[in-house]
């Protein structure tokens, strides 16, 4: 942490104090010609003390790495598990529902043996049970969106375990990747950028260039006062599963998110502050470690495991799928397909090759992001020819950690100037004055609040900095 150094007083020797019969203020300089720039300081060495290491450890502590990659990643999961919910919605009682074959005694029995945790356990009611799904139904929404990100994701996270739980026969490996990043989400930074917590931060930053104060959130504490006795009465009754970690997770969040509204409202500027950033930043990271790895871990056991298949090894492992009936959402096209004896070796060996490979590209950018694309490209062929939509959506929203921050910017410009020029052709909108067609909008989704600089109230700048989670001065956001 840097410690600002005191201003030096001014020099009063006598040879540097002006004469009392010097020249006027507003007579003309002399020509003194071109003055020598003042000499530079020195880099440090990469061995020496403010070298290699500890340049990793101010990056890794002073900032939330991945602030776009960790935001497409949020988007993507929840975007995944809201148009899941909503196309399941006519049959969530067969699914996960009263009606379900796997009954609620029998999950009951299960969860009891593997200690998993489901809401839906603490009673077998219906009316309980739609409560439950429109619940995550909204908190993947409001996840999507980045509105109150940190308490969205706790429900979120529940939401995902509590459905998945109820009924684990129903999923799919794509479901398996959502339990697991539905977990980390909880852990990260997601709403630095293209989230609702970021524009208010950014009006909040906004108002302090103007000196006024920040304007005063009641959402975030009333959150906060709801979710606490919900979550000391399932405590006291045993129904966060029979796992450590759960509890001591969410009593975590909640603990300090209390922690969070009393620094930023009392000591927005001291070194609480900093000490709290500095923990943020760390697990944020850590986190982002863990996903990369889990990405790469999926692969490379997903890639060894095909190459120990025999219809693996002589390339007609996909000729098989295109021609089950329960895979070919498109006949005519998986026919087209399939027909091809070279297209199908071709896919067969390049789906192996890509998925072995890629965890040995991560420290070569340009052949990481060739084989990024052709994964990408390849889970949106299986979306398309054998009907897993859901499953291709959230491995490409797992892939999303690895694409570059140039190109995620590049991408998040364009769509914020299709959007603004979207909104300026409705009737009604506000313009910004002087900038005909324009929305009057303070940051849009790809101008994180971050990027410029506000007043500090001494004359000098400052970085606005956000909470965990991208909220402003909020209890629970």
């Amino acid at each position: 942490m840097t410690i600002p150094s005191p201003a030096s007083p001014q020099n009063e020797s006598p040879q540097n104090t002006a004469p009392q019969n010097a020249a006027p203020q507003n007579a003309a300089p002399h020509n003194e010609g071109p003055r020598p720039a003042a000499p530079r300081p020195a880099a440090p060495r990469p061995g020496g003390p403010g070298g290699g290491p500890a340049r990793a450890l101010q990056r890794v502590t002073a900032s939330a790495l991945g602030p776009y990659q960790s935001a497409v990643v949020r988007i993507g999961f929840a975007a995944t598990y809201l148009f899941f919910l909503l196309r399941e919605l006519p049959n969530r009682h067969e699914l996960y529902g009263p009606d379900s074959p796997w009954h609620w005694d029998l999950a009951r029995q299960l969860t009891n043996g593997n200690e998993a945790f489901s809401v839906l356990m603490w009673t077998d009611s219906t009316v309980w049970f739609e409560a439950v799904y429109a619940l995550t139904l909204l908190s993947a929404a409001a996840l999507l969106l980045g509105w109150r990100t940190r308490t969205m994701s706790v429900l979120f996270m529940v939401g995902v375990l509590s459905v998945q739980n109820r009924s684990i026969f129903m999923g799919d490996g794509g479901d398996n990747v959502v339990h697991l990043m539905a977990i980390y989400l909880v852990l990260t930074r997601c709403a630095q950028v293209w989230s609702l917590d970021a524009r208010r931060a950014a009006r909040d930053a906004q108002r302090a260039a103007a000196g006024l104060p920040p304007l005063r959130d009641i959402v975030g504490p009333a959150l906060w006062v709801l979710l606490g006795p919900v979550l000391v009465a399932a405590t006291l009754m045993g129904g966060l599963g029979g796992t450590w970690w759960l509890p001591a997770l969410l009593w975590t969040i909640w603990l300090s998110a209390a922690a969070w509204w009393a620094v930023n409202r009392y000591l927005p500027h001291g070194e609480p502050r900093t000490l709290l950033d500095v923990l943020a930043n760390l697990t944020h990271n850590a986190t982002l470690a863990v996903i990369m790895a889990e990405v790469c871990l999926i692969y490379a056991t997903a890639g060894w495991y095909k190459i120990q298949g025999s219809r693996w090894q002589d390339g007609t492992a996909l000729y098989y799928p295109l021609n089950l009936d329960y895979f070919t959402p498109w006949p005519a096209l998986s026919d087209i397909l399939g027909a091809s004896g070279l297209m199908v070796m071709v896919l067969t060996y390049g789906t192996v090759i890509v998925q072995v490979a890629f965890p040995f590209t991560l420290f070569n950018r340009r052949v990481k992001n060739v084989l990024l694309v052709a994964m990408i490209c390849e889970h949106a062929g299986i979306a398309l020819l054998l009907g897993l939509p859901f499953f291709s959506m959230a491995m490409i929203a797992a892939d999303a950690v690895f694409l570059p921050t140039a190109f995620l910017v590049w991408l998040g410009a364009r769509a914020t100037i299709g959007g603004r020029r979207l909104l300026s052709g409705l009737p009604g909108r506000s313009r910004m004055p002087g900038k005909p067609g324009a929305p009057g909008l303070a940051h849009g989704p790809a101008d994180p609040p971050e990027a410029g600089s506000v007043k500090d109230g001494r004359g000098g700048t400052e970085e606005p900095r956000l909470q965990g989670g991208g909220g402003g001065h909020t209890l629970v956001g």
